[in-house]
């Protein structure tokens, strides 16, 4: 089966500037804002600085008397030290932790910068620490560190750890329907995962299943069965992980705007080959009900330029939904890391003559901005300020991980992520 992308043409392969240099990035620590929102009974505890605790802290905007489930097990002077056995303070902040949140099922211990300067084993430590506490509880590890990494690589980490923990799916023929199964893999808010899993049943697909979780008794099966839909494009590893564990990647363009999300649906309606008039009837009255609000916007976007820093691996497909569904002007479209396989379908979309950045050399980025003067820049906290004081409009990139964006209902929420600035813009403008 194949989708109906109208107006996409599949173009020539983009030019590709590598960059290498300095870079702008938040830590994977920041992925724990919405990962602690998605697996509801696992607790995220950080290893690390009082600046880690600064940061997770001022990223999820956590009021005194609220009780999250993350928290940092501070390191303090005595440890770097050596005065202190840092296994055996761990030891104790979880025991102490498990015994304050009885309702920690799932426990996350994540790395970062000073734990892994120090050299602190914590997959080890996490091995110890759930033979200590089972079944009670399950403890895990990954790093979180933002050396040499981009802050989404945090979910990537969270999730690539999960994967050996899933269970094994029942083998069977691959060509028995009912020994088959769909994983969708990315964090979700729960009122998207609610309508895909609607869609797939309306299709007769299934079962399906969704990592992460909502629970942590809930952990999806896998095996050679098993065909798994990415909706985040920076799950490179976690990806990989599944694959060892013997699932298969359906190829797709990810579900952003009516037609990525058309697109993306019909990679698993072709796997369970079903009849394209069942897929039409099923998909096409939210593909016109998400077409018919994004015109509303197309008319105020179109022909508005904008540019990418590289930030969030999301850059590609939202380069994709602006410029084949909204008709805006892609200057540069910058990312931190191009993984051609998982994107391959994407950069097929993107119009004739896109220029993509792999890498950052922030000055050199700078450089090309400042001189394009886009409509529109799309990048990091710490340059969005200095940009809006030179006059140029602005877009957050952490804010569209904490937006619901998925599907045919959230696309006009996307859409409206990149028109509000630019109204914000020139109401400024007008009262000048």
């Amino acid at each position: 089966m194949t989708a109906a992308l109208d107006g996409m043409i599949a173009a020539t392969a983009p030019r590709v500037i590598r960059e290498r240099g300095q870079r702008e990035v938040f830590c994977g620590l920041t992925g724990i804002i919405w990962l602690h929102r998605k697996i509801q009974d696992a607790f995220f505890l950080v290893v690390g600085s009082r600046t880690c605790a600064h940061l997770i802290q001022s990223a999820a905007g956590v009021m005194i008397f609220a009780e999250p489930r993350f928290a940092t097990a501070i390191i303090e002077e005595r440890d770097l030290a050596g005065l202190a056995d840092m296994n055996t303070e761990l030891d104790l902040a979880v025991s102490q932790l498990l015994e304050r949140r009885p309702d920690i099922k799932m426990l996350f211990l994540v790395g970062s910068c000073p734990s892994e300067v120090i050299k602190l084993d914590l997959g080890r430590a996490a091995a110890r620490l759930s033979r200590e506490h089972a079944p009670r509880v399950r403890i895990l590890s990954y790093s979180g560190s933002g050396i040499e990494t981009t802050f989404t690589q945090g979910e990537d980490a969270c999730l690539a750890a999960l994967v050996p923990e899933l269970p094994t799916a029942p083998s069977g023929s691959p060509q028995e329907t009912d020994s088959r199964s769909l994983l969708v893999v990315g964090s979700l808010a729960e009122v998207v995962e609610d309508q895909f899993r609607r869609i797939f049943d309306d299709l007769g697909i299934g079962p399906v299943h969704f990592l992460p979780p909502r629970r942590a008794a809930d952990l999806p099966p896998v095996g050679p069965n098993t065909s798994f839909l990415l909706a985040q494009p920076f799950l490179a590893e976690t990806a990989r992980v599944l694959e060892e564990r013997g699932a298969t990647r359906l190829p797709a363009p990810f579900p952003f705007g009516a037609e990525g999300t058309t697109a993306w649906l019909a990679a698993a309606a072709s796997a369970w080959n079903v009849p394209n008039a069942r897929f039409l009837s099923t998909i096409s009255p939210s593909r016109e009900r998400s077409r018919g609000a994004l015109a509303r916007f197309r008319a105020e976007l179109a022909g508005k330029r904008v540019f990418f820093f590289p930030d969030s691996q999301l850059e590609v497909p939202l380069a994709r939904f602006l410029a084949t569904e909204l008709g805006m002007e892609l200057i540069e479209v910058g990312t931190p890391y191009l993984h051609r396989a998982h994107l391959a379908e994407e950069l097929e979309l993107l119009p004739a003559g896109t220029v993509l950045s792999e890498g950052q050399h922030v000055e050199r980025q700078l450089d090309r901005c400042r001189a394009a003067q886009p409509d529109i820049t799309v990048c990091g906290l710490g340059l969005a300020n200095p940009l809006e004081a030179e006059g140029l409009t602005t877009k957050w990139s952490i804010e569209l991980l904490f937006t619901p964006i998925h599907g045919y209902e959230q696309a006009t929420d996307l859409a409206g992520l990149f028109a509000r600035p630019l109204r914000r813009h020139r109401d400024l403008a007008s009262c000048a």
